[in-house]
């Protein structure tokens, strides 16, 4: 047989993606499936947006580009992050990238290796650990506890701080938990992290602009201590609803920034040219559909979690950003990726087991609540019975 690399027996992936197929699957059996798993919002691109990435295919924009992005497009990222946080990022720092995974890969590719340890959330992204395990560095993972409404803790993630420690991943607002962090949290953080010098730092803050009851996004870019070992995280997908296009960006330290552009080079050699034109609209065009969306996801967010209250054995907290909530199933009687299978197979509604976000996710589901008001209050009926049904098998899966 012929070998192939061992890292490969250690990498894993997004179980969303898995749950997703089942329940096309199921639906292609006529199966009527409300699916609260995936996590993309459920509007569409805004028009002028497809308009600019259609005008750019009509004017001949169909060659390579620059492997970095566009430089019309790598401007507007930083003027709209001026415009929105008031920061100062040359062009000369931004990464156009294929999504926001490829920020993720790219820095944990960069500081991962055996005897490294990396930090990371958990519960949280997946990805996270999964490329962390396959650069055969150590995860090392950081628990967002319920009780602190799934924000980080400055304090006991410092803890975790070792001289082998080469990463700190961060993720505010949060997926799976829609947890946010305290302004006066990240302070204590940043502060801690002085200690720490030689560990560079990954802000994932794809979902900035997704926060509610007045709370503002507290980006790390605000820390000028820190921006000679800050990689940004951010992009297109969830904030304009352009999760099909795999369109995001980073910004790199200038130290980083060409290693960075040579992983791109090496890999996907640059960015599908009519979406960075796409972009370029999205940041510079109006604004209110952003507004919109996140109004809605607020109407949608106090539905789910007083639903989610009211089912038997559940309880969640309010989540202050991104479009998940993470209820606590612990006193339902089910572990919780056995409830999410049972869900799905026998009321349709998909959700995803929370051990799917780590070894700290037993005991929650996730629930997305990109959907309409209209399924999301269907599936909460859906589940209640369910979950008011006396203790059986079902389906070979059985409680605990």
């Amino acid at each position: 047989m012929i070998a192939v690399n061992p890292a490969f027996a250690r990498i894993g992936e997004e179980n969303a993606f898995a749950v997703l197929a089942k329940a096309a699957e199921l639906q292609r059996q006529g199966r009527d499936v409300i699916n609260l798993g995936i996590g993309q919002p459920d509007f569409k691109t805004p028009a002028h947006i497809v308009q600019a990435a259609v005008k750019a295919l009509r004017d001949g924009e169909h060659g390579y580009t620059d492997a970095t992005g566009i430089a019309p497009l790598r401007e507007a990222v930083s003027a709209d992050l001026h415009r929105r946080l008031g920061f100062d990022v040359s062009p000369d720092l931004v990464l156009i990238v294929p999504g926001g995974k490829v920020t993720m890969f790219m820095a944990i590719l960069m500081f991962g290796d055996p005897g490294a340890d990396i930090v990371y959330p958990d519960p949280g992204f997946p990805i996270y650990r999964s490329m962390i395990e396959f650069t055969g560095a150590r995860p090392v993972p950081a628990q967002m506890r319920e009780e602190n409404g799934f924000a980080f803790s400055a304090e006991e993630t410092l803890a975790l701080m070792t001289p082998e420690t080469r990463l700190v991943i961060l993720n505010s607002p949060a997926n799976p938990t829609g947890g946010v962090t305290p302004g006066e949290e990240i302070d204590k953080l940043v502060a801690g992290l002085a200690r720490w010098p030689n560990a560079a730092i990954l802000s994932d803050e794809i979902y900035g602009q997704l926060t509610y009851d007045g709370l503002a996004h507290r980006s790390l870019l605000a820390y000028t201590e820190i921006r000679d070992r800050l990689i940004l995280l951010d992009g297109w997908s969830k904030t304009y609803a352009m999760t099909g296009w795999r369109l995001g960006y980073s910004v790199w330290p200038k130290l980083w920034r060409d290693m960075a552009r040579k992983l791109a080079v090496n890999s996907y050699s640059c960015v599908n040219s009519a979406a960075q034109f796409a972009g370029i609209a999205a940041l510079k065009g109006p604004q209110d559909s952003v507004a919109a969306m996140r109004a809605e996801f607020d109407r949608r967010r106090k539905a789910v979690v007083a639903g989610l209250n009211r089912l038997p054995g559940v309880s969640a907290v309010t989540p202050k950003g991104a479009f998940y909530a993470f209820p606590n199933v612990s006193r339902t009687g089910w572990k919780a990726k056995p409830l999410a299978s049972a869900l799905l197979e026998e009321v349709g509604v998909a959700t995803i087991g929370g051990p799917d976000f780590g070894v700290h996710g037993e005991g929650y589901l996730r629930l997305s609540y990109a959907n309409s008001l209209e399924n999301i209050e269907r599936a909460l009926t859906r589940m209640a019975d369910f979950l008011s049904r006396p203790a059986s098998p079902n389906a070979g899966l059985e409680k605990p």
